[in-house]
């Protein structure tokens, strides 16, 4: 099934916030660890891309409750499954099994619900592949601003087994996210166009997603929006956009801006509005998905969905209020003028 015809005809919806459901089940070190890890020498508690080794039926019961939301697109758990990440764990040995894992996970969910459902639209797993803890742009000590923790080899071979293990478990397309970093974002990007050619496969279609920190308009490593644009089209991408790190509210202009500059399908999934004092996030899956239904009446996205904070309801509530709303159109480039 192709993506892309799905995206001509209407607007899809992205899924919602994993840590924000995996939280609910209040799983205990021992839930974590397992059998298998059951003796493990460090704390694994927080780990939840473990989760799809250790509970895959928790992590595939979440899958399809967003499918039964609405989604149209469900990420696998991995946003930390690289030998990098891992690396807080001791676990970096795991980091392909974890993403053959996470994506069957996934993709079992998608058949299950479509066998359950048989007049469902089409659904897409994306494999999700995180910005790292470590950044190629930003020293990690004060005193040394020239210091790095991780060279952009390193980066690469991280990235390059992470997606080996996605598409190896099946997953549709990828998704390269929460970039706050675009040095860390072209390492990505490389290594998933070196693994295609390297094993004479037909590329899967990429989306890319970086986060705007704060009012600046800028990701953390400095670039304007426009200048992380053009920094990663050369990926020739699906979609480009934003997510995390804002509330839909504080996303809007960003959003706005970047449906003028995009040639591409563009994407947001903004968190369920800012953080209170606790960390919590309570804005109400109305109130998010309002939001967003006034960015797709004023075409400007493609895809939407929710991150941090948003739950099932959240997306129930987009889909519900994106469902008739015509798709942004692509622009006509002035090559295509010719």
């Amino acid at each position: 099934m192709d993506i892309r015809k799905e995206l001509e005809k209407r607007i899809l919806v992205i899924d919602g916030a994993m840590g924000t459901m995996i939280q609910r089940h209040q799983l205990t070190e021992e839930d974590y660890r397992g059998e298998r890890f059951k003796d493990w020498h460090s704390d694994v508690k927080g780990n939840n891309d473990l989760l799809c080794i250790t509970q895959p039926e928790i992590i595939k019961g979440i899958h399809k409750q967003y499918l039964a939301a609405g989604a149209d697109i469900i990420e696998t758990n991995t946003f930390s499954s690289t030998v990098i990440a891992m690396a807080d764990y001791d676990m970096q040995a795991l980091a392909y099994e974890l993403n053959v894992a996470a994506a069957k996970c996934a993709k079992d969910a998608v058949h299950e619900f479509m066998n359950e459902h048989p007049g469902s639209t089409a659904k897409f797993v994306a494999g999700a592949i995180g910005p790292l803890n470590k950044t190629l742009s930003l020293s990690p000590d004060v005193n040394n601003p020239g210091f790095r923790a991780v060279t952009f080899d390193e980066v690469v071979a991280a990235y390059y087994e992470q997606i080996r293990g996605l598409v190896d478990g099946g997953v549709d397309l990828l998704l390269i996210e929460t970039i706050f970093d675009t040095l860390n974002a072209k390492g990505a990007i490389f290594a998933a166009k070196k693994y295609f050619r390297d094993q004479k496969k037909t590329e899967l279609p990429i989306m890319i997603s970086g986060t705007i920190t704060d009012a600046s308009g800028r990701t953390l490593s400095g670039q304007t929006l426009e200048a992380f644009y053009t920094s990663v089209m050369h990926a020739n991408p699906l979609s480009v956009g934003l997510n995390c790190a804002l509330g839909a509210a504080e996303m809007r202009s960003h959003i706005e801006e970047l449906s003028q500059i995009a040639s591409c399908y563009t994407s947001a999934y903004p968190n369920a509005g800012l953080p209170n004092a606790m960390g919590e996030y309570d804005e109400q899956p109305h109130e998010t998905a309002h939001f967003i239904e006034e960015w797709a009446n004023q075409g400007f996205v493609n895809i939407v969905g929710g991150c941090c904070g948003t739950t099932p309801d959240h997306i129930k509530h987009i889909a519900d209020n994106v469902r008739k709303i015509t798709p942004r159109p692509l622009p006509v480039l002035e090559s295509e003028l010719v």
